[in-house]
């Protein structure tokens, strides 16, 4: 590939293109290893020494001519940045145009303009209905997963619409979302206990996680074991401490309401469903890779392998899950899509993400580790010691089949 130069671009401006490419991989939920890999690549392609270093909240880039022949930084940059989201069209725009100017056949000054103009586009109303509207599905998918009833699964849509709703508050109200994860506990919490207790009985544990699955961090739990397991402990040790604040919050919303409603007398009575059958199970899966697929914003022509995904993933977790153990399914069903994730790279030329962040999400134990915080909250801590256990067994389980499906099919893309 006929890779640009110092001859035909400025410092300023091949630098500026690397700051805005890590800025723009950050915000779209890329880990710091991936990003780190990409920068480092592209900076060489760009006759750059770069020195880089992300986390959750911040990078740091030193920049240095690589015609010099030394490693002395000449400019240092530093940014500040939220943690990321997933956004898989972004994601793949961000990976086209890098693609395009590593090659040549974008200048470096347009597809930095391009980067910025990515980062600048406002998400529209539609795609905001549809975002509120698979968290509901995404709610009942994880309700009818849990083994719970109709009834239950009826209730957790409805909160899973109430919390999508509620994701939308921070755009106007800013400051409303240090509070959203709590609030949205507490009133899903809420809701359960006003159908237990005034409307029909139902099982409030599965249904409270279930109402709030989708800000459990469990994804964010699986990227930071994979981030200490790949020697990047700054950024590993900071997003796991951040997903314990975010279980925490989690934990304190519906610890209030349920209190509060025991306090005035308000206690639900104890309730033993009939599960919903294994046909609807499924549907329900399916519904829930689709819902996935639009939370994770994905683009319109990978659409059918981004809903497959999370379909192979949680068929191998059950069918090892059956033949020998829950922690060896999910470990059968890392491997699978992990090694399809690097071969879609190879054979798509797209980032392997499509594949890998929803191929894994139904595995993720965010739930578990919700349950464990619950348990220790209820003074029953052998239990929540036991269920942390299994949380730390399925996260190592994940992140060793993503490293042998490394193995199996060998990445060619960083991304």
């Amino acid at each position: 590939m006929a890779a640009p130069t110092d001859q035909r671009y400025s410092f300023k401006t091949r630098t500026g293109f690397i700051v805005e490419l890590a800025r723009r991989l950050h915000e779209y939920g890329t880990a710091a290893p991936r990003l780190e890999d990409v920068v480092n690549l592209a900076s060489a392609r760009l006759g750059l020494n770069c020195n880089v270093l992300s986390t959750p909240t911040s990078i740091v880039m030193s920049f240095g001519e690589s015609a010099r022949g030394d490693d002395l930084a000449e400019f240092t940059q530093v940014v500040r940045v939220s943690p990321g989201e997933v956004n898989l069209a972004r994601l793949c725009r961000v990976d086209e145009v890098a693609d395009r100017v590593i090659a040549g056949d974008l200048d470096l000054a347009e597809g930095w303009r391009q980067l910025r103009e990515i980062g600048a586009r406002r998400l529209s109303r539609y795609t905001h209905t549809a975002t509120v509207f698979a968290f509901g599905v995404a709610s009942a998918t994880v309700a009818a997963i849990l083994h719970t009833g109709w009834v239950e699964v009826g209730v957790a849509f409805v909160n899973g619409l109430l919390i999508g709703a509620m994701t939308l508050l921070p755009l106007r109200w800013p400051s409303f979302g240090n509070a959203l994860e709590a609030v949205a506990a507490f009133v899903s919490s809420l809701v359960c206990v006003v159908v237990a207790c005034w409307v029909t009985p139902i099982q409030l544990r599965p249904v409270v996680i279930a109402s709030v699955i989708v800000l459990i961090p469990g994804m964010t739990l699986t990227t930071a074991v994979r981030e200490l397991s790949s020697q990047h402990l700054v950024s590993g040790s900071a997003r796991m401490m951040g997903a314990l604040a975010t279980l925490l919050k989690l934990l304190f919303g519906s610890a209030l309401a349920l209190q509060g409603c025991a306090y005035f007398g308000i206690v639900p009575p104890l309730a033993q469903s009939v599960p919903i059958p294994a046909w609807a199970e499924w549907l329900a899966v399916f519904s829930g890779a689709v819902s996935f697929a639009v939370l994770f914003k994905t683009p319109r022509r990978f659409a059918p392998v981004v809903i497959a995904a999370p379909l192979v993933g949680y068929l191998c977790t059950q069918v090892g899950g059956a033949h020998v153990s829950p922690v060896f399914g999910t470990f059968l069903g890392a491997i699978v899509v992990g090694a399809l994730s690097n071969l879609f790279a190879r054979i798509a030329h797209r980032p392997g993400a499509l594949i890998r962040e929803p191929g894994i999400i139904l595995l993720v134990p965010g739930s578990v580790g919700f349950r464990s915080l619950s348990y220790v909250l209820d003074r029953n801590v052998q239990l929540g010691i036991d269920t942390a256990v299994t949380m730390t067994a399925l996260l190592i389980a994940i992140v060793a089949g993503l490293f042998f499906g490394d193995f199996l099919v060998p990445p060619r893309r960083k991304l």
